[in-house]
Formats: C-alpha cells, structure tokens, sequence
C-alpha cells in the first residue's frame, strides 16, 4: 500500500474531474439552430449555403449521372483505361466479389505503364480487400495508403474513418459517388444482392475542387504533396452547369455538411426529395421537414424498407416518423433491394450526389464528400429515377403507421435513437 497525503489524494480527483469534464465538453454535440430569413427563391439562398459552407461555387461544368453498378463501373474502367498522366482513386469499401479483382487488376495494368495511381482506402472499410490484390497493385507500382489504420499513436482516430468515395483521372475527369467496391454494387439493383447507387461523372473546373479532396487525406497518411499541371491543369470550362463540392472533415463544433443540409432544408420553396440509406433525423431536422410543410414544399424522403445492412439505423430512423407523418411529409420505403444512394433534390433547381447520409455519424465523425450541381436538366433526371423507384416503395400512412407502432417497437426505436451519435 502506498500512503498518500489527504491533499494530494484531493489534488488528484480534482484534476480527474476537471479533465474528466474538459473532455466531455470537447467530444460532445454542440446545439445547432438554423435561422434562414424568408426567401422567393431558393436560388437566393445558393450563394449564402456554399460561402456558409467553405464550398465556392464554379461555373462551366458538365455532370453525368450514373445509376447503379451497370452505370457506373463501365464508366469507370472507360476512363481506367483513357488515362494518361494520373488515377486517385478513394474509398471506404473494398470487399469481395470479382469486381474487385477486375479493378485491382486495371489499376495494376495502367502503373506497369508507367501512370501514377495512388489509390486511398479506409483501413476499416476494406478490411476484407484479400492481401494478394493489395500485393498485386503495390507490385505493379500503385501507390496505396489507407486512411487511419489501427496504431497506438493514432488510437484517437480510431473512430474517424473516410467515407468517401471519389476518382480523379488526370486531374481533368472526377467521380463522386456511392458506390463500394464490391459485388453488391454490380448490376441495377435489381434484387437484395444488388444494391440501389447513385454517382455523378464531372467535367470542368470543379475536378480541381475534387482534386483537392483527394489531396487532403493522401498528405495526411503520406505526407506527399501533390503539386503541378499534372494534378492541378488549369481547366477550360467543359459545359455550363454551376457546381460546388463540399467535403466533410469534422474537426469539432458546427459540421459543415450537416450546416449544408439544414440550411438547404430550412431554404426550400417548392419541393425536397430525399433518398438516404441511413435517415436518422434529430430533433433540428424533423422541426425544419415539418416547418417546410407548413410553407408549402412538397417533401418526400425514401428510406430503405425490409432490406437493410443496419437495421439499428433504421429503428432509430423510426424516432420521428409519426409526427413527421402527421405533419404531411411523404416517407418511402424502397422494398426492392437496399437504396444506398444519398440524393437530395430542393426546387427543381439544385441536386447534392455524394457519400454523406443523414446522420449524425456522417456529420460527426466520417469524413465524407460531395457536389452540389445547380441545373434544372439534372435535377430532373434526379426527379425522375426517384420517381421511378417510388414504384418499388410502399408509402407509410399515419393513421396506419400509429396502429402498428407497439410499445415494443417504440422502446426499440427510441433505444436506437439513444446510439444514433455513433451509427
């Protein structure tokens, strides 16, 4: 037994507390109230949700939309296989299936070519990437870094993970999408074992914004700067689309995605439509949906339905539905296969495509990204494939959701809720 003094035994419980309390008050989630003037349009509210946001909106772009994994791996080997300089490439998941040798395999075929391909995976997410496709790319001269791997220095960073999905091909051509590496995004999502995504190819400009997204994670893990024409060219405009790209990179207080979402809700005139994977609202955003009823906007949100990899998100999902729905807002769910696509569409006007769901782990916590197209054509494009999978939805109904909300699934649901800082 060692003896201590009284005092200093004091001194110390105090310092733990103190400490214990300083801590407390770093981690925890901050009050966010959105207070958005009225506004005619939504347009107006454009320029103060990008500069509120640190996201700069640039002229003279063009956007592609492309819709499950029929859409989008064919797009991206084409655009494997044309570059000639540079391939960044960043992801979350990277599992099983063939689609991840035949990309590992195009990756591997471009470095023994003599192109530079640096390629980022979250050391969580792509724990499953089999070894030898690893061996193979760094073989053949990939570059390959994964974001926050598990070591004793960093074990603060354990829970922050990249949830980005992103491609840059020679600095003049980039991808923001959902989509993982994996079997279950092949296909169109035509059963349980092919998912629902949704990406966007960009031309213009912006690519140097989604460049610059890239950059910020491989210095951190590399500390390789990446300077010069070859990943930064000075872009002519390749269309006329207005873009903008928002990356999130929690560093404490107010989120800049989760700032993005809100005011954008707490902005729209006409019509919202929402398709998310992981739908959690707080207390703020169920308060915003019901408010922008009130104002006249149309708003839908689809959700994922029997089919889920999360069903704690879900049953959190759950907390606000009733009095969303009482309220007159749409609730979807997609019962076809999992959605996984995260769309936002205000006022025929502007679309956000990217990897950010609306939760708090995405605003919080994962580092997440992407863009925001200001275009009638693609908005409706957008509207239309929503549209479409409204067919594969069943509607919930208030009357028929009270009903059959037991006392057991409203304790679930509100247990989940109590973990939804963390799913």
């Amino acid at each position: 037994m060692i003896e201590l003094p009284i005092w200093l035994f004091a001194s110390m419980i105090v310092a733990i507390v103190v400490l214990g309390l300083m801590l407390w008050n770093n981690l925890r989630e901050r009050e966010f109230h959105v207070r958005v003037p009225d506004l005619n349009s939504f347009e107006e509210a454009l320029p103060s949700i990008a500069g509120m946001t640190k996201a700069v909106i640039q002229d003279g772009n063009r956007a592609e939309i492309l819709q499950d994994g029929d859409g989008f791996f064919p797009a991206l080997f084409a655009s494997i296989a044309a570059a000639k300089e540079t391939i960044h490439f960043e992801t979350y998941v990277w599992w099983s299936g063939d689609i991840c040798e035949e990309v590992a395999n195009a990756f591997a075929a471009r470095a023994r070519e003599g192109l530079e391909v640096r390629i980022m995976t979250d050391a969580m997410g792509a724990m499953k990437m089999k070894r030898a496709l690893r061996e193979l790319m760094i073989e053949a001269g990939c570059k390959l870094a994964r974001y926050h791997p598990l070591r004793l220095i960093d074990i603060g960073q354990l829970n922050k993970r990249t949830h980005r999905k992103l491609a840059i091909f020679d600095g003049r051509e980039a991808y923001v999408f959902g989509h993982g590496i994996s079997r279950i995004w092949t296909g169109h999502g035509q059963d349980k074992d092919h998912w629902r995504d949704t990406g966007a190819r960009l031309h213009g400009p912006v690519v140097n914004a989604v460049q610059s997204v890239f950059a910020q994670h491989w210095i951190e893990e590399t500390g390789e700067v990446l300077v010069g024409e070859k990943y930064f060219p000075h872009l002519e405009p390749a269309g006329k689309l207005r873009m903008h790209v928002l990356a999130g990179a929690p560093l404490g207080g107010i989120s800049d995605l989760e700032l993005m979402f809100k005011m954008s809700i707490a902005a729209a005139q006409k019509e919202l439509i929402i398709q998310n994977p992981y739908f959690i609202a707080d207390e703020e955003t169920a308060g915003l949906l019901k408010r922008a009823v009130r104002r006249g906007v149309a708003v839908q949100i689809m959700v994922p339905g029997k089919i889920t990899d999360s069903p704690l998100v879900s049953h959190a999902g759950h907390r606000h539905f009733s009095e969303m729905l009482h309220a007159g807002v749409r609730l979807f769910c997609f019962e076809r296969t999992m959605i996984h696509q995260k769309i936002m569409i205000i006022d025929g006007i502007w679309s956000h495509v990217g990897s950010t769901n609306l939760d708090s782990r995405s605003f919080d916590i994962n580092e997440e990204a992407g863009v925001g197209i200001i275009d009638e054509g693609i908005a409706a494009e957008l509207k239309a494939a929503f549209e479409e999978d409204v067919k594969s939805s069943v509607e919930l109904h208030a009357e028929s959701w009270d009903r059959g909300y037991r006392l057991w699934h409203r304790t679930l649901d509100r247990a989940c809720y109590l973990l939804s800082g963390q799913l």
